[in-house]
């Protein structure tokens, strides 16, 4: 396992019938280790929003910079 990250929205996102909130708060734990939790595309993110929140990342043109994000541990 890699390392945990808590990403959160930084705004309100609404594109291609798709919102985004800053209340839409994930927990993910990336597959290598690495100081980015969107080095691979952010692949494990996509899949946890549309695992918790039916929220489809690339459809509403997602990028690094609408999210911040922290390690955890």
């Amino acid at each position: 396992m890699g390392n945990v990250f808590r990403v959160r929205p930084v705004r309100v996102k609404k594109a291609n019938g798709q919102v985004l909130t800053p209340d839409m708060e994930i927990t993910v734990t990336t597959q290598s280790y690495t100081s980015d939790p969107f080095y691979n595309g952010a692949k494990e993110i996509q899949e946890q929003y549309m695992r918790m929140y039916q929220f489809d990342y690339k459809k509403s043109n997602c990028s690094k910079y609408d999210f911040e994000f922290m390690k955890i541990g």
